[in-house]
């Protein structure tokens, strides 16, 4: 079964955490600034915070799709 994605590396932080709120404590987690950070792509501020960005999506994503079921 393949996974659904629905946040990309692209997205606004903040936008993601407005339309999931769910992915706050991720992005906590993984030590990514969703607050001064937010305003940034995710790959953007995940670069700056050398984070792994495809953890951090996949993260994202399960956190996302588990708040809407």
């Amino acid at each position: 079964m393949e996974e659904k994605t629905v946040i990309k590396k692209d997205m606004i932080i903040n936008d993601v955490i407005k339309k999931y709120p769910k992915t706050i404590t991720v992005f906590s987690n993984f030590k990514v600034d969703s607050c001064c950070g937010g305003g940034a792509s995710i790959e953007k501020t995940a670069g700056m915070s050398g984070v792994d960005i495809n953890a951090l999506l996949k993260a994202l994503n399960q956190a996302a799709l588990a708040g809407n079921k």
